[in-house]
C-alpha cells in the first residue's frame, strides 16, 4: 500500500523530543570485552534517557499466583539494562504493582517508574494513587499518566471541575509523581483532543505494523507529539500476540523494529518469562532502522488481518459504545 514515508528530517530531526534515533547512546564501557548494551532515547524533555525496550506491567506481572515468576522477570531486566517500568492501578486488579513493588522495595532507583489512573474524578484518582504509592512500596511516581482516554466525554469529565487532571497537577505540586502523560489505544483523534488540551510530559499510545490501516496513531497523534517534544512511547507492538501469523509478521523482531524505526522514544512489552525479556532485549541492543521498503513490507503483510492485529482500536464507522470500559491496556 502507498503511505507515509519517514524522512530523513522526521527521523533525526526530532532533536530534544526523546524520539530521534541520532541521539541513541550506548551505555557502558567501549571496550571490546564490555557486552554492548541497548541504546537510549531521551524520554521527551523529562531528563530521562530511556532504554529501547522497556517493560510493561501485564502478562505475568498482572497474574495472580505470580509473584516469584514476576520478581525473576523484573529483577532480570533491571539487570539487563531495562530503566523504565510501566504498569497501571487496574492491572490485574492491583497485583500488577504489588508484583512490581516487592521489587522496587530494595531497587527503585534504578528505573523510572510509571503507572496510571483509570479514574476519571480528582477524589477517586487521588485514592488511586495513595493505593499505588503503597503497593508500588515507593514515595513517589516518575510518570502518572490518565489511562485508556477513548472518548471525547471522557477528556471533558478528566478537565472538568472536580476532574482527574486537578490530581495529577496535586499530586506533581507536592512531589507524590514527578511528570504527567496521556495514554490511549482506541481512537488517535481523541488523544490529538487531549494532547492539544493540556502540556503532558508523555503520550503511550498503540504502535504496529498493522497501525496504518485504520485510524492510524503514527501518521496523527506520532508528529504532533514529536513537534510538542513529549516522551512518545509504543504499545500494543505484538497486540496480544494478535500481530503475528505463519504469513503475516512472524517474529518479534520485525514487530519491535517497526515501531523503534518510527521517532519513538521506547517500546513497553508485557513478558510471559525471562526468556522473552532476554530476546527483547537483545533485539533493541541490535536494533538497526528499517528501511523504507522494508516498513512497507511489514504494513502490507498485515492488510489481510489488520482488524485482528489492532483489534484494540474503534473501527472506522462510529464509535463501539457496548464496549467495557474497565477493559484497559
Amino acid at each position: 500500500m502507498t503511505r507515509h514515508k519517514i524522512t530523513r528530517r522526521d527521523f533525526l530531526g526530532t532533536g530534544a523530543t526523546g524520539a530521534a534515533a541520532v541521539l541513541l547512546r550506548q551505555g557502558g564501557s567501549t571496550g571490546t570485552a564490555d557486552p554492548p548494551t541497548m541504546p537510549t532515547r531521551p524520554l521527551g524533555l523529562t531528563g530521562h534517557n530511556v532504554k529501547l525496550f522497556s517493560l510493561g506491567g501485564q502478562a505475568t506481572l498482572e497474574q495472580a499466583g505470580q509473584a516469584v515468576e514476576s520478581a525473576a522477570i523484573i529483577n532480570r531486566a533491571i539487570d539487563l539494562g531495562v530503566n523504565y517500568i510501566d504498569t497501571a492501578a487496574s492491572y490485574g486488579g492491583g497485583l500488577s504493582q504489588i508484583h512490581i513493588g516487592q521489587v522496587m522495595a530494595t531497587r527503585r532507583d534504578e528505573v523510572f517508574l510509571a503507572s496510571k489512573t483509570h479514574d476519571r474524578t480528582r477524589d477517586g484518582s487521588l485514592a488511586l494513587l495513595d493505593q499505588s504509592l503503597a503497593s508500588l512500596q515507593t514515595d513517589h511516581l516518575d510518570l502518572w499518566q490518565i489511562h485508556n482516554i477513548k472518548r471525547p466525554d471522557q477528556l471533558d469529565e478528566v478537565f472538568g471541575p472536580g476532574g482527574a487532571i486537578e490530581a495529577l497537577e496535586l499530586a506533581k505540586d507536592d512531589g507524590r509523581v514527578r511528570f504527567l502523560g496521556i495514554t490511549g489505544h482506541y481512537d488517535p483523534h481523541v488523544l490529538i483532543r487531549g494532547i492539544n488540551r493540556y502540556p503532558f510530559d508523555t503520550i503511550l499510545m498503540a504502535l504496529n505494523p498493522a497501525d496504518p490501516h485504520n485510524l492510524p496513531f503514527a501518521d496523527t497523534v506520532r508528529p504532533l507529539a514529536n513537534r510538542k517534544q513529549m516522551g512518545v512511547i509504543g504499545m500494543k507492538i505484538p497486540g496480544r500476540g494478535r500481530v503475528f501469523r505463519p504469513v503475516g509478521i512472524t517474529s518479534m523482531s520485525d514487530a519491535m523494529s517497526y515501531v523503534l524505526t518510527l521517532p519513538v522514544s521506547t517500546v513497553i512489552i508485557g513478558c510471559d518469562n525471562i526468556a522473552q525479556v532476554e530476546k527483547n532485549v537483545s533485539i533493541a541492543t541490535g536494533f538497526s532502522p528499517l528501511a523504507a521498503h522494508e516498513m512497507e513490507r511489514l504494513e502490507n503483510l498485515t492488510a489481510s488481518y489488520h482488524q485482528d492485529a489492532a483489534w484494540f482500536k474503534r473501527r472506522e464507522i462510529g464509535f463501539f459504545t457496548g464496549e467495557d470500559d474497565q477493559q484497559f491496556e
